[in-house]
C-alpha cells in the first residue's frame, strides 16, 4: 500500500461511516488489503489496478459513492477516523511481524 496521507484517512472514514459499527473494522481491513494488492499490481505492471486503483487507500475507498465528509463535530465520523488509525496501526504491526518472520 502506498504511504497513507490525511486524505486517505478521511476517505476511508467516509466510506465506513455508512456501515453498521460492527462491520467497519472488517471493511477497513479489506480496503487496506486491496490497496496493498493494487500497489503490488502497479509496481509490477506499471499501471493502476483496474478495480482498486493506484495502491492508495483513497483509491479503494472511493470505489463507491462517498457521502460528503462531516465536520469534526460529528461524533460518529470522529469514531470512524479513530478506527481508521487503529486499524492502520494494527495492519502495519501485523505486516512488520510477518516481514521479520520471513527474514
Amino acid at each position: 500500500m502506498r504511504p497513507v496521507l490525511q486524505g486517505d484517512v478521511i476517505a476511508a472514514a467516509q466510506a465506513v461511516l455508512r456501515l453498521p459499527e460492527g462491520e467497519r473494522e472488517a471493511a477497513l481491513r479489506a480496503m487496506m488489503a486491496r490497496a496493498a494488492a493494487a500497489d503490488a499490481y502497479r509496481k509490477r505492471l506499471g499501471r493502476a489496478h483496474p478495480l482498486w486503483g493506484n495502491g492508495s487507500l483513497m483509491a479503494v475507498a472511493r470505489r463507491g459513492p462517498l457521502p460528503p465528509a462531516p465536520s469534526l463535530s460529528d461524533r460518529e465520523f470522529c469514531r470512524c477516523l479513530a478506527l481508521v488509525y487503529e486499524v492502520l496501526i494494527a495492519w502495519r504491526s501485523e505486516r512488520a511481524v510477518f516481514s521479520r518472520r520471513r527474514s
